[in-house]
């Protein structure tokens, strides 16, 4: 028994050497960060790179660099409740008063609830959202999973297929190992012909994180109850919790993240400033929050 165990902790130490060496010898790739990139890559967000392409650390390097540039230009951490509020209105996308049973991050969508047609919009809104659910990440987590109701879908509320293909794209290059588990609940029939398409964009690792859930298959209802306590799960994915939407409350809750948000950025900032001398990041002129070329698993 004894020799078992050493055995299986001497490979667990191994590992995490290997990991640590992985880790430092992308740094040493990178070069010197400076700015809001130097905060960005904490030794578990290059870890999460290097997993997304499967511990290449010349490709983690090149998935990196673009993010530097996508977020340079996009600027998500300077992304404010107040614009993009609007979007969130009917409540097709909010982050959880709940989390699974391991603590994590929820993220509910209700795509039969759009409300809006600028896909520039709905991109700045998903952004907004992965950096609050980030920010509100507990400790030692990395990961986030997501509901998403289809009550009220239908092609014609649907989304068109480049907006799809931007959000697929953006969460796969720029949040690489984000997504633990998406469960797909109750999509109807006519779904499978929109799906058809969709999953062409997504990575094989994404693909596998990919859960349909229906209500009346026991299979579906003893996963969902894995992952969640019913006594928090709210009654339209299979839970007890009557929870409903209120716009009022979630803006107060977004404003309050706000402060913590800029918080957190300036903090930093000031704090690598005086540890290394670098000056702040520069403004972009211009916020562009469209996805670049490449793939990865979110």
């Amino acid at each position: 028994m004894f020799g078992r165990w050493s055995t299986s902790r001497h490979e667990e130490d191994n590992s995490e050497e290997q990991t640590a060496s992985k880790i430092n010898e992308l740094r040493a790739k990178l070069g010197p960060l400076v700015g809001r990139n130097s905060i960005y890559c904490s030794d578990a967000c290059l870890k999460r790179y290097l997993v997304a392409r499967n511990w290449s650390v010349d490709k983690a390097k090149k998935m990196l660099e673009e993010t530097f540039k996508w977020r340079s230009m996009c600027k998500p951490e300077e992304i404010r409740w107040p614009q993009v509020a609007h979007e969130s209105e009917t409540g097709k996308l909010y982050r959880a008063s709940f989390q699974d049973r391991e603590g994590r991050t929820v993220l509910i969508m209700k795509p039969g609830k759009q409300n809006t047609n600028s896909l520039e919009n709905q991109i700045w809104h998903l952004v907004y959202l992965m950096e609050n659910a980030i920010l509100n990440l507990p400790e030692g987590q990395e990961q986030m999973l997501w509901l998403i109701d289809f009550n009220g879908w239908s092609l014609s509320t649907s989304v068109p297929i480049k907006s799809a293909r931007e959000t697929v794209n953006i969460l796969q290059n720029h949040y690489p190992e984000r997504l633990a588990l998406a469960f797909l609940y109750n999509p109807p029939r006519i779904f499978e012909a929109f799906w058809r398409v969709v999953k062409y964009f997504l990575d094989p690792k994404t693909f596998q994180k990919v859960r349909f859930i229906y209500p009346k298959k026991q299979e579906s209802v003893e996963l969902m109850k894995s992952y969640f306590d019913e006594e928090n799960l709210p009654s339209e994915f299979g839970g007890k919790a009557q929870l409903e939407y209120v716009h009022e409350e979630y803006s107060r809750l977004m404003i309050q993240d706000d402060i913590k948000c800029a918080a957190f950025w300036e903090s930093g900032e000031k704090q690598h400033q005086i540890i290394n001398g670098y000056p702040s990041a520069v403004v972009a002129p211009e916020r562009v929050c469209l996805a670049t070329d490449g793939r990865a698993e979110p």
